[in-house]
């Protein structure tokens, strides 16, 4: 039996990560992976969707040229021109992911691995089984999409199939269920690339978590482009009509024909076939797998991280806490991770960045604040014609001057958050902001200008 310093089984963004470090420090490591190299980010997540953003993004632009004198138009739109083009670059992203692990000596067994003891691991693949064993194991095994189980659910998508539909499978009509961010990026998708959008939720409001006003904002924005929300909405039954569309009944009574129903509705963690209850690991309600601070689960030299482990669903937490881990294991870091301040983006359009805390959340553990607001129309669209507009929000302790939130609705607004994420993540106080000369014209300058706070 081969043995091992690390073994890590699943092969995404903290897996790979923690993979390639210990074998570049010297570490003989072994990474197990059944799909592909780099996991759901690379995949099925949010490389390939970010692609589909840029794509759906044309449109608009098309009409905003006009405004500036500039005759252009989309005289239509090849989806298999988009899924191949993508698809190509995710191979050549799989290979990049190779090479990170092998370049510095890990060896990469494809199968999947279930846990025989707390030192030896299984690999099965089409080929049989074998058995190699490690002084530590990692599980980053992540998550999948989850679907309902209501009639008709076969005939659905998720954001995994959603890369790869045949040229007929593409729709003229969609419907979106969920209303997190994934089901809100998709819908602008979609309706980007001129297609018939709904978007159903059993809630009021979309993207539940982020700051209510960010919530009722893009709400708005997201309907002024065209697509069509149905709120405090289930689809009960599906039925496949003859001409190959989808009828959807919804417990309201309502009934909606489309040829595409893509679900968004929450991703569970992939611990299938793992074998975590046979050598005493214990998993939460939710299916997550417990571990302490340190990702360390009831069985020592077992450690878990990523999806898997219920923590914030995004590849760079799964990247950090993957250089955590190392440190932990490698040379004594017994320092948590901190959580706190982790940049998001969302990309809608137009797109959503956050950091820090909401109102709301100040509300609840009663911190008092002064809250900073600008709501504007873009220079762009004083031209363009176009309605959209820009929302930010400075959120300010009141005892300190802290800058403890920001939030942003418009154009690139991921791009502006990650620049802010250092400054509230280093401290900066309201007074820093203020003392900052704004990049002229620019919509960031909006948040180094803002000085009166809203009267509550």
């Amino acid at each position: 039996m081969e043995h091992f310093d690390l073994i890590v089984i699943g092969a995404g963004s903290g897996g790979v990560r923690a993979g390639r470090m210990a074998a570049a420090e010297g570490k003989k490591v072994a990474v197990i992976e059944n799909r592909y190299l780099g996991g759901t980010c690379v995949n099925v997540g949010c490389v390939p969707k970010k692609l589909f953003v840029y794509a759906s993004e044309y449109r608009e632009k098309a009409e905003e040229a006009k405004g500036f004198g500039i005759d252009a138009s989309v005289n239509g739109f090849d989806w298999p021109t988009l899924r191949d083009n993508k698809s190509n670059e995710i191979t050549r992203l799989n290979g990049i992911y190779e090479n990170l692990l092998q370049g510095p000596g890990a060896k990469i067994f494809n199968g999947t691995g279930s846990l025989i003891d707390a030192n030896t691991v299984r690999i099965s693949n089409s080929e049989g089984t074998e058995d190699i064993s490690g002084d530590a194991i990692l599980i980053a095994t992540g998550s999948w999409p989850f679907k309902p189980e209501i009639p008709g659910i076969e005939h659905t998508i998720t954001s995994n199939e959603v890369f790869h539909l045949k040229d007929e499978e593409f729709p003229e009509r969609v419907l979106v269920v969920g209303a997190g961010y994934i089901a809100v990026e998709f819908a602008g998708i979609f309706n980007g690339l001129g297609v018939d959008t709904t978007l159903a939720s059993r809630r009021g409001l979309i993207l539940r978590g982020f700051d209510e006003d960010i919530r009722s904002f893009v709400q708005e924005q997201i309907q002024a482009k065209g697509i069509k929300i149905k709120t405090e909405v289930e689809i009960e039954r599906i039925e496949k009509q003859v001409n190959g569309s989808l009828l959807c009944f919804f417990n309201n009574g309502d009934q909606q024909e489309v040829d595409q129903v893509m679900y968004a509705t929450g991703r569970r963690p992939m611990t299938d076939g793992l074998g975590l209850e046979e050598v005493g690991i214990q998993t939460r309600k939710d299916g997550t797998i417990e571990t302490n601070d340190l990702f360390q689960t009831a069985v020592p030299s077992v450690y878990a991280l990523g999806d898997v482990i219920g923590t914030p669903q995004l590849t760079p937490v799964a990247l950090a806490q993957g250089m955590k881990f190392l440190a932990h294991l490698y040379k004594g870091d017994n320092t948590p991770l901190d959580y706190s301040n982790i940049p998001t983006a969302v990309f809608c359009q137009p797109n959503i960045g956050t950091v820090g805390l909401s109102e709301e959340e100040c509300v609840q553990q009663g911190i008092e604040v002064d809250i900073y607001e600008s709501n504007f129309k873009a220079m762009k669209h004083t031209i363009s014609g176009l309605p959209e507009r820009t929302l930010m929000k400075l959120i300010v302790s009141k005892v300190d001057d802290k800058v403890i939130g920001a939030h942003m609705v418009g154009p690139d607004a991921g791009e502006i958050m990650q620049g802010l994420a250092v400054a509230i993540k280093s401290g900066a106080t309201k007074a820093d902001f203020d003392a900052t000369i704004g990049i002229h014209p620019t919509a960031a300058e909006e948040f180094v200008t803002m000085r009166t706070p809203r009267s509550n």
